[in-house]
């Protein structure tokens, strides 16, 4: 079994919980992971990083920790994004188990029990499966399941088929995530590059209990370029083969063109295909530096080697994890 008995100090489970902009949904989210908890065990915490929220969300976060110290948390000196707030979860999560989830109430917080029954069965990663059966059909639906394909196709990892942020990882799980380096974070990819034991859990998730996502194509489009370029190259492989395909081509018409002067004669080439060919042959080019400069730039992120986030404040957190400037823990 991977579930390995807790210290005296160690939580039995830690839940991590990303917020941004969050006020409205923190406290509910609260009144029904209580109860949850309580049914699991005694030795349970709750971890909340506001990713520099402009609301209330860290003020509600100071509240609650007031009515109950095993919910605890950290705010970031400014917004670096839910993998990076999933990261620093991890990083201050005691427990034996970590669960990570949103805070929107999508992820019914009822199904952890579920996870830490199938946790103390073996499995050492177990995720909620998203149940699309009854979502209606759009593009982002469609474009979601052509990224999922593409992944398949050029990835080193496959990933959990419909499975997000809403997982159990066993603290070995943890231990190996916290080790990885990379700034340029593609979570699903990590959760599956580290290999374990895993154990789908199929859910439906709930309507959003107030707010709305902040997903806008753009940014999940970012996400899907670090995806790709996190954890394939055949990218670059590719246009090494167009570039050798072009050459080919380019000598096989140039021995044409040289066969054919000799037995015709002199011929001068139409100003039209010529302009096609350099636009041609010049987007090509275009393209190729494009490539080349999404993994140069994620080289050029990685090398600076600059802190994976700042903490500004903390609250009821005994030590925090200093991955760049954190102030102290007291301090509110």
């Amino acid at each position: 079994m991977s579930a390995t008995a807790p210290g005296p100090e160690r939580p039995g489970l830690s839940v991590v919980v990303p917020a941004f902009n969050e006020a409205d949904n923190l406290v509910p989210l609260i009144a029904r992971l209580i109860p949850v908890l309580a049914r699991i065990g005694p030795t349970c915490e709750i971890v909340v990083i506001d990713d520099c929220s402009t609301d209330a969300t860290y003020e509600r976060l100071c509240e609650l920790n007031a009515g109950d110290p095993r919910i605890r948390g950290l705010r970031f000196s400014r917004n670096f994004g839910k993998e990076v707030a999933l990261a620093a979860g991890l990083r201050h999560a005691r427990g034996a188990a970590v669960v990570l989830m949103d805070a929107d109430l999508q992820h019914p917080p009822e199904l952890i029990e579920t996870f830490v029954a199938e946790w103390r069965l073996g499995a050492q990663i177990v995720y909620g499966q998203r149940d699309r059966s009854g979502e209606l059909p759009g593009l982002r639906r469609w474009l979601t399941r052509r990224f999922y394909r593409l992944f398949e196709a050029v990835g080193e990892v496959k990933l959990m088929r419909d499975g997000g942020d809403f997982a159990l990882f066993d603290r070995r799980v943890v231990d190996a995530l916290n080790a990885l380096p990379e700034r340029g974070r593609f979570g699903k990819g990590l959760y599956a590059w580290v290999g374990f034991r895993r154990k789908a859990v199929p859910f439906t998730p709930d309507a959003r209990h107030a707010g709305h996502s902040r997903w806008s194509f753009w940014r999940l489009w970012m996400l899907a370029l670090d995806a790709v370029t996190a954890f394939s190259v055949l990218p670059l492989r590719i246009w090494s083969y167009v570039g050798v395909l072009v050459s080919l081509l380019s000598l096989a018409y140039g021995a044409y063109i040289a066969v054919r002067t000799m037995v015709e004669g002199v011929d001068v080439p139409g100003y039209a295909s010529l302009m096609v060919a350099v636009a041609f042959f010049g987007g090509v080019q275009l393209i190729t530096l494009g490539v080349l400069g999404e993994y140069l730039g994620r080289v050029f992120t990685e090398v600076k080697r600059r802190p994976l986030y700042i903490v500004d404040r903390s609250v009821g957190l005994d030590e925090v994890v200093e991955i760049g400037t954190a102030l102290d823990p007291g301090r509110r």
